[in-house]
């Protein structure tokens, strides 16, 4: 699972930066977009100043507590994107950062390279997981971040027939652990 642990000096830092690339991001990606290419939600258009905090859990999970702990004392909610096979090894821990208020979402089922998949396979990879994920939280998701951020059309539309969004993310880390 990646993760970032930062203080509230950092997070004011953060959304300076993250309001300058994402405009940056945004525009540069809809000047190369071809028209028949769908695109899943990369940010959302808002007055506010705020940005959403999302984290994958796809392997291990040493350091979740940890993280629902320091999201509690700066009062962060975050997005977890879980995979089906994390959700079975792990299903305390979906438990605990559901109980903590973070939205748990959809990563698929085996983190596969979805676009390689049939739209038959990629509905199975979806639907298991969110089934593994409404069976400890009590909620069915309507997200979905592909594994490897790795997307076409077909995908884009077998999550919109299941009523689901494809969310990627503006602004990447690159690092699995910051601590300060």
């Amino acid at each position: 699972m990646k993760f970032l642990i930062i203080t509230k000096k950092h997070i004011m830092l953060g959304i300076a930066a993250v309001l300058a690339v994402t405009g940056i991001t945004v525009g540069s990606m809809s000047a190369f977009a071809n028209n028949d290419r769908k695109l899943p939600i990369y940010c959302v258009e808002t007055d506010k100043k705020q940005i959403a905090i999302s984290f994958d859990a796809a392997w291990g999970n040493d350091d979740t507590q940890t993280l629902i702990d320091i999201l509690k004392e700066y009062d962060v909610p975050a997005t977890f994107f879980v995979v089906g096979s994390w959700v079975d090894k792990y299903p305390e821990s979906v438990k605990a950062l559901s109980d903590a208020g973070h939205q748990i979402q959809n990563h698929s089922n085996t983190h596969p390279h979805m676009p390689q998949l049939s739209k038959e396979q990629m509905r199975d990879e979806i639907e298991s997981c969110n089934k593994k994920i409404e069976s400890i939280t009590g909620v069915c998701p309507t997200l979905h971040r592909p594994p490897y951020g790795d997307y076409d059309n077909a995908l884009i539309e077998t999550l919109a027939s299941l009523n689901m969004y494809t969310i990627q993310w503006d602004v990447e880390t690159l690092a699995t652990k910051v601590i300060v």
